[in-house]
């Protein structure tokens, strides 16, 4: 039977966390409810993660976690062949609160259990309480069966990094230096928490995300490994872009690196919405103290980078703008051996998130 082993290091017992483009078991997501997040109590939101689900089931098992509340709409509304489990949940992003699986040489699987503390704690945090997603890594775990790591003490979010498998682990400086998440941890200290519960050797630092507000600059909205030695990186000339500034300076900086095997990154460009994703003044969401508001006319982080790779399919987000069948196509040639399956995710994103944001993959072993 699994136990959680708190004493040493994924490092030091061989485990690391595989890069997504590896082989996988299945694909975790939380159904969304929370009428404070998700506007018209949530079923135009369900709408696009049922979508997502169904886009991911062609090519990976998934699995979706629902509330008691939820767990008979959910598994009503979900084709059969997608598995439904009952959990307790603050809200819908797995990638963040879900456990960082992590697989050894030998065929097993273990997973870290980051701290959670809804992207900032009582400093900037989204929500409160949060308790109940920060047990859903351990709770994933015991489904599995499967021993897990737990950083008490450290808080880290799943879409706050990506790996390359081979030593390599790429973030931000915004997201992971801010003061909501570790102010005791120097930079230092950061890197050899990445380095220990991940298994890598080098940690590679763009500056900003482009979401300060949501979760202080994740790095799945920016760039992210497709395979060893190479990046996709979010690109736009137009200077008018609220991306422009952040994109520009994370393909110099890109450009510029090299991973833990000493290769030259090889970065790709993919483009950026022409039209930005806004708020609209018809948007009812529940007031609720200490949950962020939404504004008419807030500019949601409609990236294209925040997409799925799961075995032989790609899952791309599409927003109805020009640059949907534009980034299709560049998806098709970064990924030639892969389905590049576009899914309406306008929704998700006016909820502060997007595909990778609200799935898990779980590792082949």
């Amino acid at each position: 039977m699994a136990n959680r082993i708190k004493n040493t290091p994924p490092k030091q017992d061989g485990f690391r966390m595989p890069g997504e483009f590896e082989p996988q078991d299945n694909v975790w997501m939380v159904w969304p409810e929370r009428p404070d997040n998700w506007r018209d109590g949530g079923k135009p939101a369900q709408e696009g993660f049922k979508n997502v689900a169904k886009a991911i089931s062609q090519f990976t098992p998934m699995n979706v976690i629902a509330s008691q509340q939820q767990f008979k709409d959910a598994r009503y509304q979900l084709p059969p062949e997608i598995s439904v489990f009952e959990m307790s949940n603050n809200d819908a992003w797995v990638r963040d609160c879900g456990p960082s699986f992590l697989i050894d040489d030998k065929g097993n699987l273990r997973a870290t259990d980051w701290e959670f503390n809804a992207w900032g704690g009582l400093v900037d945090g989204l929500y409160f309480p949060w308790d109940q997603d920060d047990l859903i890594a351990q709770k994933i775990c015991e489904v599995e069966d499967v021993d897990s790591y737990r950083t008490n003490g450290f808080v880290l979010e799943g879409g706050s990094i990506h790996v390359d498998g081979e030593g390599t682990v790429l973030t931000t400086e915004m997201c992971l230096l801010s003061e909501g998440r570790n102010p005791g941890y120097s930079k230092e200290e950061i890197e050899k928490m990445l380095c220990e519960y991940l298994n890598v050797e080098k940690v590679l630092w763009l500056k900003d995300g482009i979401d300060p507000e949501e979760t202080n600059g994740h790095v799945d909205d920016v760039a992210c490994f497709i395979r060893p030695g190479e990046v996709a990186c979010i690109y736009t000339d137009d200077e008018n872009s609220p991306f422009y500034e952040a994109a520009q300076d994370a393909y110099k900086r890109l450009s510029e690196m090299t991973d833990a095997k000493g290769r030259r990154l090889k970065v790709h460009k993919i483009a950026c919405p022409v039209n930005n994703v806004t708020i609209k003044e018809d948007f009812r969401i529940d007031l609720v103290e200490g949950t962020l508001p939404r504004e008419d006319g807030d500019i949601c982080i409609a990236s294209y980078i925040n997409f799925l790779i799961t075995n032989d399919g790609v899952i791309v987000p599409q927003y109805g703008d020009e640059s949907d069948s534009l980034v299709i196509q560049q998806m098709q040639d970064i990924f030639p051996d892969k389905e590049i399956v576009g899914v309406d995710t306008v929704e998700i994103v006016y909820g502060g998130g997007n595909i990778h944001c609200i799935t898990q993959q779980q590792p082949s072993v």
